[in-house]
């Protein structure tokens, strides 16, 4: 009836089996888990007395586990990361790091600074419940002041009273020119910006910084503002029409790297211009006087820091 003993193993075997199993060698889990080779030896052979069998066996190339070893290895691996998950539940219960929070952002500070301080935000709280809306600025300001936001990452439109909210930092948006691989200028170096103007376009509604930036090159450049364009704030669309045409598509530098370089999307790339284009900053804008939520000022606090430090 040996069987009936395995309920006695503790989270101290588990580790054990799960590392050795890892390491092939009782030595290396010994010296992982803080024990010494004896005492890690003595705690096997208990664990094998509950179990009832052998669960590693010496061969010349180290400890190999049984079958019954390799079933106890696999559920010991998911035993403890349950039991590490039920502490940081635990832990995010305690700190009031659960519930709901609600955010706004520019599309390059999603990508750059959003998704990273989630990412950061998730090893902490799991089960927090996040929102994030990817809008203009003036439609975020709004939703800011209505109290359907915690914080925006964003500008403050013109007309606004600044002195609404207390704003942070100011990181410069660069934008890139994104076309398809066979598009007729992605081999030409050092472009200007007066060899797109007959191209086809496809971006944000007149008015939105984005677009002015471009539209200031133009100016700057005495190059005529191309008239064929295909207005849009879905990134979706973009993507779809660069795919199917000649289109090109300003976008800020951290969507461009996400679509050409770290995860290729659509057979996306960026032409090489000669000027280079940059945005009017945005910042971390929260609404004066509102008291966040303890998890909504701790994924503020993560994206605060990140947003700091890149923005030097």
């Amino acid at each position: 009836m040996a069987e009936f003993h395995v309920h006695r193993l503790q989270p101290k075997h588990l580790n054990l089996i799960r590392s050795i199993s890892e390491h092939g060698q009782l030595s290396l889990a010994a010296q992982e888990l803080a024990l010494t080779q004896p005492a890690a030896s003595r705690m096997l052979g208990e664990i094998e007395r509950y179990v009832g069998s052998p669960i590693f066996v010496r061969t010349p190339k180290g400890m190999e586990p049984t079958a019954v070893g390799s079933a106890l290895a696999r559920r010991a691996q998911n035993v403890l990361e349950e039991m590490r998950e039920a502490a940081r539940e635990v832990e995010a219960i305690q700190r009031g790091l659960t519930g709901k929070v609600r955010i706004g952002a520019v599309t390059g500070g999603a990508v750059g600074y959003v998704v990273p301080a989630i990412r950061a935000l998730k090893a902490e709280a799991s089960t927090v419940d996040i929102h994030v809306d990817v809008a203009p600025s003036g439609e975020m300001i709004r939703d800011l002041l209505s109290g359907q936001y915690d914080f925006v990452l964003g500008r403050i439109p013109s007309g606004i009273d600044a002195r609404q909210f207390h704003v942070d930092g100011a990181t410069m948006e660069e934008v890139e020119i994104v076309v398809h691989r066979s598009h007729p200028l992605v081999n030409v170096d050092r472009l200007n910006i007066s060899d797109m103007a007959h191209f086809p376009w496809v971006m944000q509604a007149p008015g939105t910084p984005l677009r002015q930036a471009v539209e200031n090159v133009f100016i700057e450049e005495g190059a005529p503002i191309p008239r064929n364009i295909v207005n849009t704030t879905s990134l979706l669309v973009m993507i779809a029409m660069l795919a199917s045409s000649n289109a090109i598509a300003p976008m800020s530098r951290e969507v461009a790297d996400l679509l050409c370089r770290q995860t290729p999307v659509g057979d996306l790339t960026t032409l090489k211009l000669d000027t280079p284009i940059e945005v009017t900053p945005y910042h971390l804008i929260t609404l004066s006087g509102k008291r966040l939520s303890p998890i909504a000022a701790r994924l503020r606090e993560l994206l605060l820091s990140r947003f700091l430090s890149r923005g030097r």
